[in-house]
């Protein structure tokens, strides 16, 4: 009898697909500041696991724009450009307007309880200045209107744009204070009340104000490394 091997490859491939999850969640999160420098064996000890799937999750973000290759050694978190950050800016009123509306269209009471749910708890992680979990709330809740909406190709788009926003959010969540998060209470408020129009308004309010401070610090490093040359 011919022994079976498909356990042993289905453990692998999870593995794979765990590393590279792990490593986007970290980029989401802004764990990784931007320019960073990042090298598969440190990498590899942190999550206790061989070099292989870190360097197969490594060539997948840099797939998706999340990591960029310096040389054949050197890995590192871009640095978004203030043109760069403006055409992700716009892309991401155009999606997640989108998913704002369809959210407003589709959602049921649970829907509703389960924002209102990531808004009061990203409310008492501001008051407790509990950064990490803010942050990481902010972002459960923008992919929670892509999930709710019934778009998983479009949550796709999404997180691929989240993975090279991750440190710039994460850079300047503390500084925008209540900015990062009234707008989600109206965007609540909206869906609620099935209102597509005042749903679309509120995200646009949302990503259009944090994105001024985003901007505005971009802006800064830019002129700064610019008269460092």
């Amino acid at each position: 009898m011919q022994p079976d091997f498909s356990l042993a490859a289905l453990e692998k491939e999870n593995l794979g697909e765990t590393v590279y999850n792990r490593l986007a969640e970290a980029l989401m999160k802004g764990r990784f500041a931007p320019d960073a420098r990042l090298t598969i064996r440190d990498l590899a000890q942190s999550l206790g696991t061989s070099v292989t799937p870190v360097r197969d999750a490594i060539l997948r973000l840099i797939q998706d724009d999340a990591l960029v290759q310096k040389s054949a050694r050197e890995v590192r978190v871009p640095v978004i450009t203030p043109d760069r950050y403006r055409e992700i800016r716009m892309i991401r009123l155009k999606l997640e307007g989108l998913a704002a509306r369809e959210t407003a269209l589709r959602a049921g009471p649970e829907d509703v309880a389960r924002l209102r749910n990531l808004v009061e708890r990203n409310e008492q992680a501001l008051a407790a200045c509990d950064w990490a979990a803010a942050l990481e709330l902010n972002q459960t809740f923008h992919f929670a209107l892509a999930d709710i909406a019934g778009l998983p190709l479009l949550r796709g788009i999404l997180h691929r744009l989240w993975l090279q926003m991750g440190p710039l959010i994460a850079e300047a969540y503390q500084p925008g204070g209540r900015v990062m998060i009234d707008h989600h209470h109206e965007l609540v408020k909206a869906v609620e009340a099935g209102d597509p129009d005042a749903a679309e308004r509120a995200i646009e309010s949302d990503i259009g104000d944090a994105g001024s401070i985003i901007l505005d610090r971009l802006t800064a490093r830019s002129k700064s490394n610019a008269g460092e040359l």
